[in-house]
């Protein structure tokens, strides 16, 4: 059975960025400033559509994964041209099919609201980065301020049952029950609250 997110991303693929394009702008800024700090051999989790792929800095080396493969689809096809591509594959964020200590950088944008099971996603991508590597994250988080949280908490279900994406989760609490100390975690706020930038040294 399919989960509810891959199930939209599947339905949705070829009109997700599209459906994105009010936002692209702001998005693509984000994006820019997320992967700059990527270096070595790179896992990008999520890589859906493949949007990030034309901003990593030279001398990467770049694998990317995504449940749906309908996604993956269009990544192939913006990874066209591009030489620091290793390869692009399906793949869950919580069975990661590679060994510890493989990539460098770990990269994911605006996936952790829709995986399953965010702690578990979040072990596998500490799994298989390196002693000292870098592990950076787009995410849209829950508010800690107490009337955006409530609300949120509110439109949650509704939000899960559309797209299957979750908006309050406490992504930097899960990185610390999936194993990360908190003098590891740098979170920065890029709106309000809610949209954060995750830089994690995993040592």
């Amino acid at each position: 059975m399919k989960s509810k997110n891959k199930q939209y991303y599947d339905q949705n693929a070829a009109l997700y960025d599209k459906l994105l394009a009010p936002v692209d702008g702001t998005l693509t800024k984000w994006r820019k400033e997320l992967v700059k700090d990527a270096f070595g051999k790179t896992l990008e989790v999520g890589i859906g559509t493949g949007k990030n792929i034309r901003h990593y800095p030279p001398g990467i080396t770049l694998t990317g994964i995504d449940s749906s493969e309908k996604m993956l689809k269009y990544a192939h096809r913006r990874a066209n041209g591009y030489t620091h591509i290793d390869r692009i594959v399906k793949m869950n964020a919580e069975e990661l099919i590679f060994p510890d200590n493989t990539f460098d950088t770990v990269v994911a944008s605006c996936v952790f609201c829709s995986v399953s099971d965010p702690i578990k996603g979040f072990q596998e991508i500490k799994r298989v980065c390196k002693q000292n590597g870098t592990i950076l994250l787009l995410e849209h988080v829950r508010s800690q301020k107490k009337i955006q949280g409530i609300i949120m908490d509110f439109l949650n279900p509704i939000s899960y049952g559309l797209y299957g994406d979750n908006i309050n989760r406490k992504t930097y609490d899960n990185l610390v029950v999936a194993g990360f100390d908190p003098s590891q975690i740098e979170a920065v706020n890029i709106w309000s609250d809610i949209w954060q930038i995750f830089r994690i040294k995993n040592n």
